[in-house]
C-alpha cells in the first residue's frame, strides 16, 4: 500500500513556530514517526513537503497511479486554495485531511476547509499525533474497500 504524505507552507518550521499552537516536533521527526507506524501496516510512504502552492498542486496531479492514499496537511492552503481543491478533484485519491491544531477552535478564517467535503474524513487537534491518527484511519479505510 503507498501513501503520500503531503506537507504544505511553513511546516518545515515546526518545531520553532509558534511551538505554543502547533508543539515542539520537527517535521523531520513527525516523517520519522509516521514511517515507523506504517512499517508494521505493510504501507510505503511518500513524503513531501512545499512552501509554494504550484508545487503542492503538481504533487496532487502526481498521485494518480503513484498512491493508493494520501494524508495531506495543506497548512494555510486548507483555507484558500481552489486550485488545490481543484486537483483533488481532478485526482479523485483518497486522502485524510489533517491538521496539528485543532482549526475549529482558532481564528475564524481558520475555521474553514475548501478540501474537507472532498476527504474521506480529519484529523485535527492532536498535534504530531494526528499524523500517525490519519494513517491508521486511512490506510483501515483503504483495506475496508
Amino acid at each position: 500500500m503507498r501513501i503520500a504524505v503531503l506537507n504544505g507552507p511553513n511546516l518545515n518550521l515546526l518545531g520553532q513556530r509558534e511551538p505554543e499552537v502547533y508543539g515542539r516536533t520537527s517535521l523531520n521527526e513527525i516523517e520519522s514517526m509516521v514511517r515507523e507506524a506504517a512499517r508494521p501496516m505493510g504501507a510505503e510512504i511518500q513524503w513531501f513537503q512545499t512552501n509554494h502552492e504550484g508545487a503542492l498542486v503538481e504533487a496532487v496531479q502526481g498521485l494518480q497511479d503513484r498512491a493508493d492514499g494520501a494524508l495531506i496537511n495543506a497548512a494555510a492552503f486548507t483555507h484558500s486554495s481552489l486550485a488545490l481543491r481543484d486537483a483533488l478533484l481532478a485526482v479523485r485519491i483518497p486522502f485524510v485531511e489533517l491538521h496539528l491544531s485543532n482549526i475549529f477552535a482558532r481564528e475564524p478564517e481558520r475555521r474553514h476547509s475548501v478540501i474537507a467535503d472532498l476527504a474521506v474524513g480529519m484529523v485535527t487537534g492532536f498535534g504530531a499525533q494526528s499524523y500517525v491518527l490519519a494513517l491508521q484511519a486511512l490506510v483501515g479505510r483503504l483495506r475496508a474497500a
